[in-house]
């Protein structure tokens, strides 16, 4: 038993004190921890429980460190393993944990904190993209908790409190289903739209990119291609190993690819072989016309004078030609989605899929890129009017 001292405070108030050790720090010193309670049973009882926390590994110090400075080394602890533009897109979805809890210590924090926060964050959290003061989307939402949840993971595994307080903390079920109703996402082309995009945008300068994105590369794939080493028109392939992308639509970032899956060698399509030897071909022109003057980038995705394009460039030429051919408007990386669902719908194998799109798991490829329409249904509606037919007839 340590040893518990009896003190006297000035008052005359008798308490009774002792140390106890709580393990080393990162660089080897010695931790203590110095309690004092009213009773020496107290005192007693309280040892024990303290030295069977620290022999099962559940030992939790008192400590001042705050929500905010947890986010900042919760990020600082990611540097080494993600890409700069991802630990961005963390930092931006734990802005409003900073703004909300910033100067709340960590340790003071509790479930029911966690649950006013979501509520603050669907009701009045937005700053932009929309009214100021009002709610952000339930999938916003969701994907802010998330981030959030996990920095708490990381608070649990250094010890700094002994248990996740958001762990079980969810968007309400029907804030989930009034934003699925207010906020219906358009669905991807279909087949028609698709190949309507395609016939309209032959004759644009940039067909060859916008024909890229349409075989399921995500933009920036398309923006960080490189002739040299990305296009082999020899032996008719396109190979993925380098990506051109933006942080917050203002900075481009050259980085490798999303995933090691990421990193493939995709066969040419003879559409989109054809479409970037021609693309050369204007390029060698452009060049010629320029002279000393272009820009030897190397990349395939470029301007006139050879400067190289951003995935920001992309969008924008895609959406021109949508409202040039009254098509209708959706989200340029939806093109992949499309891609993928016709691929999907017409036999090619899940384990085929999943590497066409750069995927590791094909469960994860048919779940966020595979949207079978109506029409794609066909085949269903043939084997079903097979069954009923017969049915029908045997009665």
């Amino acid at each position: 038993m340590a040893e518990i001292k009896k003190v006297t405070l000035a008052s005359g108030r008798v308490r009774y004190r002792f140390v106890i050790d709580a393990g080393r720090t990162a660089e080897g010193k010695r931790k203590q921890l110095t309690v004092t309670c009213d009773t020496l049973k107290e005192a007693k009882d309280e040892y024990a429980r303290l030295r069977n926390q620290r022999r099962t590994g559940q030992l939790i110090l008192p400590s001042k460190i705050t929500v905010a400075e947890l986010i900042d080394e919760y990020l600082k602890s990611k540097e080494d393993d993600l890409e700069e533009t991802t630990i961005d897109g963390y930092g931006n979805r734990l802005v409003h944990a900073r703004e909300y809890f910033g100067k709340v210590r960590l340790q003071e924090l509790t479930e029911d904190d966690v649950e006013a926060w979501v509520t603050w964050l669907l009701v009045a959290a937005r700053r932009r993209g929309g009214p100021k003061g009002t709610g952000l989307r339930a999938t916003t939402v969701d994907g802010v908790l998330g981030r959030f949840r996990a920095a708490l993971r990381y608070a649990k595994r250094k010890r700094y409190v002994g248990r996740n307080v958001a762990e079980d903390i969810a968007v309400p079920r029907k804030a989930r289903k009034q934003d699925r109703r207010d906020n219906r996402r358009p669905e991807p082309w279909n087949v028609v739209e698709v190949k309507e995009f395609v016939v309209g945008a032959r004759e644009d300068r940039l067909f060859a990119p916008l024909l890229l994105s349409c075989m399921g590369l995500r933009p920036a794939e398309v923006a960080g291609i490189r002739w040299a080493e990305g296009i082999n028109f020899a032996a008719g392939t396109l190979s993925v190993a380098n990506t051109r992308t933006m942080i917050r639509n203002a900075r481009v970032v050259e980085k490798d690819t999303k995933s090691e899956a990421g990193e493939r060698t995709l066969p040419l399509p003879q559409p989109v072989r054809l479409a970037l030897m021609n693309f050369r071909v204007l390029q060698e022109a452009e060049r010629a016309a320029m002279g000393a003057d272009y820009v030897e980038s190397g990349y395939l995705f470029v301007d006139e004078i050879g400067q190289p394009l951003n995935t920001r460039d992309l969008r924008q030429a895609a959406y021109r030609l949508m409202e040039e051919l009254d098509l209708r408007q959706v989200r340029l990386y939806d093109a992949r989605h499309s891609c993928l669902t016709f691929l999907a719908v017409n036999g090619v194998p899940d384990v085929v899929l999943a590497a066409w799109a750069g995927h590791t798991n094909a469960s994860f490829t048919k779940k966020k890129y595979v949207h079978p329409t109506a029409a794609d249904m066909g085949k269903a509606v043939t084997q079903l009017n097979d069954l009923l037919g017969v049915s029908e007839v045997a009665m």
